[in-house]
C-alpha cells in the first residue's frame, strides 16, 4: 500500500466536512489499495457513523441507512417483508465474511459493473439519498464504476418504494460470486421495471422486456423478446450470445416466480 492519512469521524457531519476516500465495507477499496490500483491520500473511514445505518419501513416505502450490512439486510424481518427479492438479493452476495463487512451505500457508490445492488435500486425505481440532494435511480448510474455523485458528496440512505411483486435471478460467476447475470423484475406503481448487470459496462433497463412484460406479464411474453448482444459483454467467463441467452432465461424464470 501508499502511505495515507486516516480519520474516522463519529457523525454524518463530520464525515462529509472530511477530506478524503470515503471508506464502508472496504470490500472493494482495500483489496485495490493491496493492488496499488488506488492510491488514495486520506482515507475517511465511515465505521463509526452509527447514524448512517439502519433499515426504517414508513408507509409504502421502505429506507435502508448507507452502512448497513448486507447481512443484515437478509436478515431483516422488515425487508423480508416489504422487499422479500431484496433480502433474498443481499443474501446471495459474495460469501458470509463479504456479508457482514460490505454494505449498501459502499456497493452502490462503487457501481461495479457486475454488483448485485445496483440492480434492485434501478429495478424497483429506488432513490438515493445523499447529504446534499437526492437522486432518481435512472439518474444515479452512469456507466462503469461511475455515478452520478460529485466529489465529496456522502450517501446517507437508499429509499425503495414497496412494489407489487419483485424478484432477483442471479447467474453467479463461480469464483467472485458476483453476477455473470443477474435480473431484477418488479411490477411498481409505475409499471414492469426489469434491471440487468453483469452483462454491460454498467446496469441498465431493458427497455424490450419492459415493454413485453407490461402488454402481457408472463414468462412467454418474456421469451419473445429478443436479446440483442451488441452491446454486451464478452470475456473469458461468458460471449455476448451467452449473456444475452441469460437474460432471457432468468427474465422468464423471475415472472415465472413472481406468478407463483
Amino acid at each position: 500500500m501508499y502511505a495515507f492519512s486516516y480519520s474516522n469521524p463519529q457523525t454524518a457531519g463530520e464525515a462529509a466536512a472530511a477530506s478524503g476516500q470515503f471508506l464502508a465495507g472496504g470490500q472493494s477499496l482495500i483489496p485495490s489499495m493491496k493492488l496499488r490500483l488506488a492510491q488514495p491520500g486520506a482515507i475517511v473511514d465511515l465505521n463509526g457513523v452509527a447514524e448512517l445505518a439502519g433499515i426504517r419501513v414508513s408507509g409504502a416505502q421502505l429506507e435502508i441507512g448507507a452502512m448497513t450490512r448486507h447481512a443484515d439486510v437478509a436478515a431483516s424481518r422488515e425487508v423480508q417483508a416489504a422487499i422479500p427479492a431484496l433480502a433474498q438479493l443481499a443474501g446471495g452476495i459474495g460469501d458470509r465474511q463479504v456479508r457482514a463487512r460490505g454494505t449498501i451505500g459502499g456497493s452502490l457508490a462503487n457501481n461495479d459493473p457486475a454488483a448485485c445492488y445496483p440492480s434492485a435500486v434501478l429495478g424497483l425505481g429506488a432513490t438515493v439519498v445523499t447529504n446534499q440532494r437526492e437522486i432518481a435511480a435512472d439518474d444515479f448510474f452512469q456507466g462503469m464504476y461511475t455515478t452520478a455523485l460529485q466529489e465529496g458528496e456522502l450517501i446517507t440512505a437508499v429509499r425503495f418504494p414497496v412494489p407489487r411483486a419483485a424478484a432477483y435471478l442471479k447467474f453467479k460467476q463461480p469464483a467472485s460470486r458476483f453476477a455473470l447475470v443477474g435480473v431484477f423484475v418488479a411490477q411498481t406503481a409505475q409499471g414492469v421495471r426489469v434491471a440487468i448487470t453483469g452483462a454491460g459496462l454498467s446496469v441498465f433497463r431493458h427497455e424490450g422486456l419492459e415493454a413485453a412484460l407490461n402488454q402481457s406479464f408472463t414468462p412467454e411474453a418474456a421469451a419473445a423478446v429478443k436479446i440483442d448482444d451488441s452491446e454486451l459483454n464478452s470475456d473469458l467467463h461468458a460471449s455476448a450470445r451467452y449473456r444475452a441467452q441469460l437474460i432471457s432465461v432468468q427474465a422468464q424464470r423471475a415472472v415465472t416466480q413472481m406468478l407463483g
